[in-house]
């Protein structure tokens, strides 16, 4: 075997180990953020819940080696290079591990063509993943990987100074202004974006530029100190006003909502001032190493500083221990039993669901379902997952996907097929509010990102149907055990998700006068 073989299936190897280990670890001072998190939320309450649910699910990930959250998003690589350095053959080698860990369910299969809808069903297509190359006077090789979810990254925001923001007014063209579209941004995700949730924030460029420096801060030490003064202030108000707006994890209202906020500048024309904001989940993965050029060796691992948080040794289990009614739910569900649940009961759901996403339920406003679906429940979950050796499908993780982008179909697929219930996570709008009241539905919140939490509760798959619309939208059908999710919307026009809402907006209006 020649040098050059062995060099290129040494670095493929240890970019497969770098996607694995992003997938399924949080680092440490990830780790360390949701442990303060967690340690600040009053006992007893919906997100004191959630937080021991999502400290279950990383050991759970990190034991399993199976991803953290079932949405492993578009594989993003950053790559600093030595001159000279054959760029080619990194983005060959990147290309083929990013194939193989999703063949190994390390990844969710997520590249989906643009205008057919059609998945290619192993990461790869046009322009994904995405790699971006730089390079640099070091002697190695630098890979950054973060793994950025679809419900994170529809929370994204930029804003074009001036402009006025609901709560907080007019924001000028200056640091002020800048103060106020940051908080403006994380109010305005609310629970959809998997809170409490870390954001990077990108200050001046184009338009284009400025979202690519959002998304650097991403990079950064979670416990760095901003080189700028300015900013560096910025960054501790933003995390420390943002946690009083009563958002909370999962969007249900507590103590955290951001767990860190870094911010990055550079210059702009004199025409435009935009102000990006890259919101990432709680389950915030992103890695990197150091590489060997010239054997293809990983030589060091980034963010391995410090103590490492694993949860093990915590007496709270992954469930309520407050004093809100548990009820017990298994399919077919009749009207009666859906209009004696009220906002706050917490549901633990045995027997079948069946899996529904974007397309499904696109789908089915103008066809017939392939099974009856009076009575049942829809879990919002694009799932990933792997047949066992018998050619039997398999979950490696399931938690929920992000609600609001059925609200222009719940209401009308509820009614036309009898569904009772609809799993998922952030809540939905006025549409599906009514629908419910006048049907009698309910919305369950799961906790977002509790991909092996929720997996560890489904004890088989029963069957498919459209699996030619790619494994994270076929409908997959499951027979669950002990599923435990919250009631947040119910049959009487209740909705924790508005009521959060204006609570938070009328906290996010105390802070409308100049601070900076």
């Amino acid at each position: 075997m020649s040098v050059a073989t062995t060099y290129l299936q040494t670095l493929e190897k240890s970019l497969y180990d770098l996607i694995c280990e992003t997938s399924t670890n949080l680092p440490k001072d990830v780790r360390r953020a949701i442990k303060r998190a967690k340690e600040a939320e009053s006992a007893g309450t919906r997100a004191a819940m959630s937080l021991a649910t999502i400290t279950n699910n990383i050991v759970m990930a990190e034991d399993n080696v199976s991803p953290i959250c079932q949405d492993t998003g578009l594989p993003t690589f950053k790559v600093k290079t030595p001159i000279g350095v054959n760029q080619l053959e990194i983005k060959e080698a990147i290309r083929n591990a990013v194939k193989k860990a999703t063949e190994d369910a390390k990844l969710r299969p997520n590249s989906v063509d643009s205008l057919t809808g059609k998945n290619s069903g192993d990461n790869l297509g046009e322009g994904v993943p995405v790699i971006k190359f730089e390079q640099w006077e070091n002697d190695y090789i630098e890979v950054k990987l973060i793994l950025k979810g679809g419900g994170c990254e529809n929370k994204n925001a930029q804003y074009s100074l001036p402009c006025e923001l609901e709560g907080l007014g007019r924001a000028g063209r200056d640091l002020d202004g800048i103060r106020k579209c940051i908080l403006h941004a994380v109010w305005k995700a609310q629970g959809q974006g998997c809170s409490a949730g870390f954001i990077g924030v990108g200050i001046g460029g184009d338009r284009s530029s400025s979202y690519d420096l959002a998304k650097e801060q991403l990079f950064r030490h979670l416990e760095d100190t901003n080189p700028i003064p300015e900013l560096a202030k910025l960054e501790e108000y933003i995390v420390e006003k943002a946690n009083t707006l009563g958002v909370g994890t999962m969007g249900f209202g507590g103590e955290a909502t951001l767990l860190g906020c870094k911010i990055g500048v550079m210059h702009r024309i004199p025409a435009s001032f935009f102000v990006s904001i890259a919101y990432n989940c709680w389950a915030f993965r992103r890695m990197a190493v150091d590489i060997d050029a010239n054997t293809g060796e990983i030589k060091k691992w980034h963010y391995q500083d410090g103590e490492k948080i694993t949860f093990r040794n915590e007496e709270e289990k992954a469930e309520t221990k407050s004093e809100s009614r548990v009820v017990e739910l298994k399919a077919p569900i009749t009207e009666e039993q859906i209009r004696e649940l009220k906002v706050g009961d917490v549901v633990k759901i045995s027997g079948r669901m069946y899996t529904g996403r974007d397309a499904i339920h696109h789908h089915l406003m103008t066809h017939d379902a392939p099974v009856d679906l009076n009575g049942q429940i829809i879990y919002h979950c694009g799932p990933v997952m792997a047949k066992d050796e018998n050619g039997n499908w398999t979950v490696k993780a399931a938690g929920p996907t992000t609600s609001i982008r059925e609200e222009p179909y719940q209401g009308d697929i509820m009614k036309k097929f009898g569904i009772r219930a609809v799993i998922g996570k952030g809540g939905m709008g006025a549409k599906t509010l009514k629908a419910l009241q006048e049907h009698g539905g309910v919305y369950l919140n799961a906790i977002g990102g509790a991909a092996q939490y929720y997996a560890d509760c489904i004890k088989s798959v029963d069957g498919v149907d459209f699996l030619e619309f790619g494994i994270p939208e076929a409908m997959w059908h499951l027979t669950v055990e002990d599923f435990t999710a919250v009631v947040t919307m119910d049959s009487h026009g209740n909705s924790l998700h508005a009521d959060i809402e204006k609570s938070s907006l009328e906290k996010l209006a105390q802070f409308a006068e100049r601070v900076f």
